[in-house]
């Protein structure tokens, strides 16, 4: 049965540390790495102990921060949301962040002591300039959602190097599952770039969009020793979010929202070397969408500090301001004082189902 009492950020950071510990063990030959990963899990402490520090003072400091460091993207993915509501394209767009102003954030966040900072795009590996930038914080993790294609072996080597950068890579399913969605030969491109991970001993994760065609089959016991064989360790699993109204038929209802719980429960208990994470799933265990900062935010390639990636709007720019204050932008504000990221939903995203009520909130200036 799912755990309704689950609690998010001390399983995520347990987790992490889990995983540390054993690339500690695992690299013991390897002085410079088992350096950097003890020095990471001491940091990843202490900006659990800035958080409890402002929370104390009655500011509530989110674990996780979501970049998207670009709007570019080298794939046409079938049901791209960035697509649809033209947050992606194949041409780089102008006014995006520079390397420079993304550098600030960072570290501007993790002074707050945020300790993920999700990178997503568009397609991030795009934005080299940004990791560099990124590998040189090593008190954040640094999961980079990506969909693979572009990892060669200057990425490896920069992965080598910074340990804080932790790939994710995109997969469907099956081969013919994930064909279908990212295009023909794209799963036996992935394969060999995870191949490609594992002989150089890095540590990788893998992101899932569960839709209900392929439900059954990422959730497999098959489907996971596959990945983890090749040197997965984090799966996250995200609902599909429908773009259009002929796509509704793949998001999830509540019978197969009740399965991917209870089998996500399964794989936690069954794969201890492994982290699984859910979305919205968890965030219905942790008591409504933890978007809009209460567990995470969104700052868009422009710099719009928005509640989530599948909630684009935006009332503050953090090129005009600091993080700290974008987290306490009135759109923010409004979200977490009012219901709406505690009502219920049929698709994957409350704020997406319920954005008549968000764009209201912007209309009539109650912000």
């Amino acid at each position: 049965m799912a755990d309704n009492n689950f609690n998010l950020g001390e399983y995520l950071s347990k987790g992490v540390e889990g995983i540390v510990k054993t690339a500690i063990k695992a690299t013991i030959s390897d002085p410079r790495e088992s350096v950097f990963m003890a020095r990471y899990l001491l940091a990843s402490r202490k900006s659990s102990e800035r958080r409890a520090e402002l929370e104390k003072q009655g500011e509530h400091i989110p674990l996780f921060l979501i970049a998207s460091v670009t709007s570019t993207c080298n794939l046409h993915c079938d049901g791209c949301y960035a697509r649809e509501n033209h947050s992606c394209s194949d041409e780089a767009a102008f006014a995006q962040l520079s390397a420079d102003e993304w550098e600030q954030i960072f570290k501007e966040a993790k002074d707050l002591g945020v300790g993920f900072i999700l990178l997503a795009g568009g397609e991030p590996l795009i934005r080299k300039d940004i990791l560099q930038k990124a590998s040189e914080i090593p008190e954040i993790l640094f999961p980079i959602f990506t969909n693979g294609t572009l990892l060669g072996d200057s990425y490896i080597e920069l992965f080598d190097k910074a340990r804080n950068l932790l790939p994710v890579f995109s997969i469907e399913g099956n081969e013919n599952k994930t064909d279908e969605r990212r295009g023909k030969g794209i799963y036996q491109r992935l394969i060999k770039v995870m191949d490609k991970m594992q002989e150089n001993h890095l540590i990788f994760g893998a992101s899932v969009t569960v839709t209900t065609e392929n439900i059954k089959e990422v959730t497999s016991d098959d489907f996971v020793e596959d990945l983890k064989k090749r040197g997965c360790k984090v799966i996250i699993y995200v609902e599909y979010v429908p773009v259009t109204q002929d796509s509704t038929e793949l998001a999830l209802q509540d019978t197969e929202r009740e399965f991917l719980n209870n089998k996500i429960s399964h794989l936690r208990e069954t794969y201890n070397g492994m982290i699984f994470l859910s979305f919205p799933g968890d965030e219905k265990a942790t008591g409504g969408c933890i978007a809009a900062g209460r567990g995470f935010f969104h700052i868009n390639s422009h710099g719009g500090a928005e509640p989530c990636p599948f909630s684009p709007y935006s009332d503050i720019n953090v090129r005009d301001t600091s993080v700290r204050e974008a987290l306490h932008s009135k759109l923010f504000t409004a979200l977490q004082d009012g219901d709406v990221l505690m009502e219920d939903h049929t698709g994957g995203c409350v704020l997406f189902e319920k954005k008549s009520q968000v764009e209201k909130l912007l209309a009539n200036n109650t912000i």
